[in-house]
């Protein structure tokens, strides 16, 4: 039986992250905690950083100064590999591969095996609605249903934390609003989620979100409270708020 953990109060602290790549400044002394149990959204532009942040966290970019650290080990730490599940926006599953075939792939490469990895798949398709379609060949499937799949496969780990790149990019709105209704499902039961989008109203389903903009923190907290800080109706409002407090420019 395997040892239940105690949950950390944070479950990803960075402190003054910085990642160059040559002179261009992907991230510039980058701040904060993310709470266990909550959903963050990671908002900003394309170019902001979101991306290189989370590669980082995943340790698959090496930073260039700063900490940062997940469930309470350094980033790209061995031992807290197999509790995290990673989602990339392009899809990163077999095409010519089954619906449970790819799942149990991912099982098997999390170490996962035999009756533990067959009740895994079973559980995830469930929660992603694709019991229904676990012998179609993912090339025959809509482009949010290979959505879906993938998401399977980041969970199939049952991982305490999930990086999810771009999530609902692609899927139509009724999609997208399932997607949010099971994140939160997860942290209910104890996980942490983090999420970038350039979809800024979506985010108000966040628990917490902070704005990236230029590789640095604008902004970090609740989306009410964002839009009651910058007196403004709107994250889309509040985060152009903020840009123009940043650069001289109020109002």
């Amino acid at each position: 039986m395997i040892a239940q953990r105690e949950p950390a109060a944070v479950a990803i602290s960075v402190r003054h992250l910085t990642k160059r790549f040559g002179d261009t400044v992907a991230l510039d002394g980058v701040t904060l905690d993310v709470p266990t149990g909550q959903v963050l959204g990671l908002l900003g532009p394309n170019g902001a950083g979101k991306t290189t942040l989370i590669r980082i966290l995943l340790g698959l970019t090496r930073l260039t100064s700063g900490e940062a650290e997940l469930l309470g080990r350094p980033a790209g730490s061995r031992d807290v590999r197999p509790r995290v599940g990673y989602m990339p926006q392009d899809l990163a599953v077999y095409v010519d591969l089954s619906v449970e075939e790819n799942v149990e792939l991912f099982g098997r490469l999390y170490g996962i095996h035999g009756t533990r990895l067959r009740a895994r798949e079973e559980e995830v398709l469930e929660l992603v609605q694709l019991s229904d379609r676990q012998r179609s060949v993912v090339a025959e499937l809509s482009g949010g249903m290979r959505r879906r799949v993938s998401l399977a496969a980041a969970l199939v780990a049952d991982p305490d934390l999930l990086l999810l790149d771009e999530p609902t990019v692609g899927v139509d709105p009724e999609l997208r609003a399932e997607f949010w209704e099971f994140f939160h499902r997860l942290t209910d039961r104890g996980k942490t989620v983090v999420l970038t989008t350039h979809y800024l109203e979506e985010a108000n389903r966040a628990d917490r979100v902070v704005f990236l903009h230029g590789g640095t923190v604008l902004a970090y907290g609740a989306p009410a409270e964002l839009k009651h800080r910058t007196g403004t109706e709107n994250l889309e409002d509040a985060f152009l708020h903020l840009v123009r407090a940043g650069s001289g420019r109020s109002g």
